[in-house]
C-alpha cells in the first residue's frame, strides 16, 4: 500500500493560495469556524454526556439538573477560547478586528462563567430546601442577592473586556452613578433590609397562614423571595406581596395557633331580653333533670339558702331576696357543656360572658378554644355547638333574638284579623238578640 505523500497534498494547496492571496484569510476563518463548531460539538456530545450521566448515577442525582446545566454553561466557552486563540493566525487580517474579537469573545467567556455560577447558586439553594429547617430559615433572598452581586460583577467585567480597559476604571467611576443605582435598586436594597429581618426575627416561614386585608392576602406563603413573598388564598389565588411591606405594615401570622394546636371561637348568642326572668321553685327542681348543671345547682343553692337566710333573720320581704335566674343558668349550663365537651380544648380558656345589651337583644358571648387547628374540623366544632345551644335556650324560658320577618308579620296580621272577626260576629249576636 503506498505511503501517503503530505508534499504531494500540501504542494497544491500552497499553489493556489499563491495565485490567489485574496483566499488565504477567508480559509483560515474557515478553518478556525470549523474547528470551534468541531470542539463545541466534541464537548457537547461526549463531555457533557459522560458528566450528566455520571452525576445521575451518583448520589447527586437529585442536583443533576442544576450541575448539568452548569456544564454546559462552561462548555460554551471552550469555541470561544478557540476563536480567541486562533484569531491570531489569521493572515492578512487587522490588528484592530484582531482585538475586537479577542475582547467579544472574552466577554463572552466572563458571560458563560456568570451563569454557570448563577447555576452553583441554585444547586446551593435546592440542596438547602431538602433540610428540615429550610422552611423556617429559607435563603432564596440571599441567593438571589448572590446572583445580582454575579452578575452585576460579570457586567462590568464584560464592558471593561469589550473597551480593552481595566475594571478598576469602570469602578472609579461609580461614585458619580451612586444616586442613580439607589434610585434603580431602591427596591431591591428594601427587600434585602427586610429579608434580613424577617429570617433574623423569625416572623415568616413558607406554610405560615398570614392575614394582610390591606393588600388581600389570607393564605398560606407559598415562596419567600427577595422581592416578593407569595400568599396562596384559600380561594387559591396567588397574591404577590412585596418583601419590604412586611416589615413596614401590619400583618396577621397564625403559626402561634397551629402551633399550640387550639383555634378560638368567639361567638356571641342574642338572648330577647323579655324572656329573662327569676326561675320559680318547680322550674328550680326541674333543673335536676341537666346532670350537667347539678353541682351548679348544689353550689348555687347552698349560696342562696346562706343569703335568704340572713335576710330572712332581718325580716325581710321577698324583693330582698335572692332567687336563681334562667339566663345565668343558662351561663352555667353552656360552660359545663363546653368543659365536658370533647372537641374542645381542656387546656384553652372557656368563657361565657354577657356583653352590652343592645338594639338585637343581650348578646352571650362563648369564648373557648377547639382541640384541632384543621378549618373543616374546626367549623364543624363550632357548628355543633351553637346547634345544640340555639336548639336548647327554650328549655331555660329563653328565646333568641331575631328581627322580625315577612312570615311574622302575616301571622301577626292573621291573629289580628280572626280577633276583629271574631269580636265582629260576637256583636252581631247581641245586636239581634236585642231587637
Amino acid at each position: 500500500m503506498p505511503i501517503l505523500d503530505m508534499e504531494a497534498l500540501i504542494g497544491p494547496v500552497e499553489r493556489f493560495f499563491a495565485d490567489y492571496p485574496a483566499m488565504q484569510p477567508v480559509a483560515a476563518v474557515t478553518v478556525l469556524l470549523l474547528a470551534a463548531f468541531v470542539a463545541n460539538w466534541l464537548v457537547k456530545k461526549i463531555v457533557v454526556r459522560l458528566i450528566k450521566k455520571a452525576v445521575s448515577a451518583s448520589k447527586l442525582r437529585d442536583e443533576s439538573l442544576h450541575i448539568g446545566a452548569m456544564v454546559t454553561h462552561l462548555s460554551n466557552a471552550v469555541p470561544a477560547l478557540i476563536i480567541q486563540q486562533g484569531v491570531e493566525v489569521i493572515p492578512e487580517i487587522p490588528d484592530k478586528a484582531v482585538t475586537i474579537v479577542q475582547n467579544v469573545m472574552a466577554a463572552f467567556i466572563i458571560f458563560t462563567i456568570a451563569r454557570a455560577v448563577s447555576d452553583v447558586l441554585d444547586l446551593v439553594n435546592d440542596t438547602y430546601e431538602q433540610r428540615p429547617d429550610a422552611a423556617s430559615r429559607p435563603i432564596k433572598g440571599y441567593v438571589q442577592v448572590g446572583k445580582i452581586l454575579v452578575y452585576a460583577g460579570a457586567t462590568i467585567m464584560m464592558i471593561a473586556a469589550l473597551i480593552g480597559q481595566s475594571p478598576l476604571l469602570l469602578l472609579s467611576g461609580l461614585g458619580a452613578l451612586a444616586a442613580v443605582l439607589m434610585l434603580v435598586f431602591r427596591d431591591t436594597i428594601l427587600s434585602l433590609v427586610a429579608s434580613v429581618q424577617l429570617r433574623s426575627n423569625d416572623m415568616l416561614r413558607v406554610g405560615d397562614w398570614i392575614e394582610m386585608p390591606q393588600l388581600n392576602a389570607d393564605g398560606d406563603v407559598v415562596d419567600i423571595a427577595l422581592h416578593t413573598v407569595k400568599v396562596q388564598n384559600f380561594d387559591k389565588t396567588i397574591t404577590s406581596i412585596p418583601t419590604h411591606r412586611l416589615i413596614s405594615d401590619s400583618y396577621r401570622n397564625w403559626r402561634s395557633m397551629r402551633e399550640w394546636g387550639g383555634r378560638r371561637i368567639k361567638r356571641a348568642l342574642y338572648i330577647d331580653q323579655t324572656t329573662i326572668g327569676f326561675v320559680s321553685g318547680d322550674d328550680w327542681e326541674e333543673m335536676r333533670r341537666f346532670f350537667l348543671l347539678r353541682p351548679y345547682w348544689e353550689r348555687k343553692e347552698a349560696e342562696l339558702a346562706d343569703w335568704n337566710a340572713k335576710v330572712a333573720e332581718q325580716g325581710g320581704c321577698n324583693v330582698n331576696k335572692r332567687r336563681p335566674t334562667n339566663i345565668g343558668t343558662f351561663r352555667a349550663y353552656i360552660l359545663a357543656y363546653l368543659s365536658a365537651h370533647p372537641d374542645v380544648n381542656p387546656k384553652g380558656t372557656k368563657l361565657v360572658r354577657q356583653l352590652d345589651p343592645g338594639e338585637k337583644g343581650l348578646p352571650l358571648e362563648i369564648y373557648c378554644f377547639t382541640g384541632t387547628t384543621a378549618w373543616p374540623e374546626y367549623e364543624r366544632i363550632q357548628s355543633d355547638i351553637f346547634d345544640h345551644l340555639i336548639a336548647i335556650a327554650p328549655e331555660f324560658g329563653l328565646r333568641i333574638f331575631q328581627h322580625p320577618s315577612g312570615h311574622d308579620l302575616t301571622l301577626a296580621m292573621r291573629d289580628f284579623a280572626a280577633r276583629e272577626g271574631a269580636g265582629g260576629a260576637e256583636t252581631g249576636e247581641t245586636g239581634t238578640g236585642a231587637a
